[in-house]
């Protein structure tokens, strides 16, 4: 049996988020599922050693309802695919149409024009529970093989008698971003009492580069390691190298939290289900509220000791 899913969300958190439901209906139907995603998504590059995930079909980039060539090239791929069914993971007419034009026999999808209000957890639990009496309990899994693990060790010379942490100190929006004296506070606590390495996890942004430039240049620069340079599939290794991860909003986050580590979500400026979907999360909110959404806005407020508090109670 082949099964396709839609998953046209944006990013790489949002792809991350719905891998439970993706894994539950592979081993429903004791078959790996190939994923109709975004480009945004780079499901391909994080995806690709998953054993529940067959292929990767990418979306091209257009707009809100795609031109007619585009729609028409997406029936012509899918159609080549021969799938059975297709589970689509929102309430598109589009999608909706495409796959009946692609000659999928059997469509399940979300209720059409409803998009309003879908919480990103418990519609998709909801749909799979009525649909397919699929109970979704599992955290996200994003797997990957023992030789790149390995190789990674060697080539980054990670010491494993020391605690090495990632720091996603990256993040898609400058509310999210978390500024670098807080983690630079968090180092110097930390080393005080443990042998640590830092991995520092951000993108290209011109302010996410300010704050890894500004950690280091501090007076820990030798126990920091840069990832900006890297891609997807390089850092995914060391992440799974590390003991614990400390990260912003962000796919650092996700990933981290995917593959098995420890990670504690620094939330300051979005919805805390961000944050707490996975039991591999632990989310540190701002001074002074009792949850977290947009407009919060607390990177300001984020109390360097309670990370250091609950990185501690994590390790030991």
């Amino acid at each position: 049996m082949k099964i396709l899913a839609v998953q046209n969300r944006m990013g790489i958190g949002d792809t991350v988020i719905f891998l439970p439901f993706i894994k539950a209906v592979s081993e429903k139907f004791n078959t790996p599922i190939s994923l109709l995603v975004k480009e945004s998504s780079k499901a391909d590059q994080f995806l690709n050693q998953t054993n529940y995930i067959d292929k990767i079909l990418l979306l091209e980039k257009n707009n809100k309802y795609g031109s007619l060539l585009q729609n028409f090239n997406l029936i012509k791929n899918i159609k080549k695919h021969n799938f059975d069914k297709i589970i689509i993971f929102n309430s598109s007419l589009r999608f909706n149409l495409i796959a009946r034009f692609s000659g999928i026999p059997n469509v399940y999808q979300y209720s059409l024009f409803r998009k309003n209000k879908q919480h990103i957890t418990d519609t998709p639990r909801e749909f799979l529970k009525n649909k397919f009496d699929i109970k979704v309990k599992d955290d996200p899994e994003v797997q990957i093989g023992d030789k790149l693990i390995s190789q990674s060790i060697k080539k980054f010379e990670i010491n494993k008698n020391e605690i090495n942490i990632l720091l996603g100190i990256g993040g898609s929006g400058p509310t999210k971003r978390i500024p670098a004296n807080t983690f630079l506070s968090v180092i110097e606590k930390l080393l005080k009492v443990k042998k640590c390495r830092f991995f520092l996890a951000t993108g290209k942004d011109h302010e996410e580069q300010i704050i890894l430039n500004e950690i280091l240049q501090s007076k820990f620069k030798n126990v920091c390691t840069p990832l900006d340079g890297l891609s997807i599939s390089e850092f995914l290794p060391i992440i799974k190298n590390c003991n614990i991860s400390i990260c912003n909003d962000s796919s650092f986050s996700h990933l981290s939290a995917a593959l098995g580590i420890k990670t504690i979500t620094l939330m300051a400026d979005t919805p805390l289900v961000y944050g707490n979907y996975s039991s591999k999360m632990f989310p540190i909110i701002p001074d002074g509220v009792e949850t977290v959404t947009h407009n919060t806005l607390g990177k300001e407020k984020i109390n360097p000791q309670k990370i250091f508090d609950k990185v501690f109670e994590i390790i030991n």
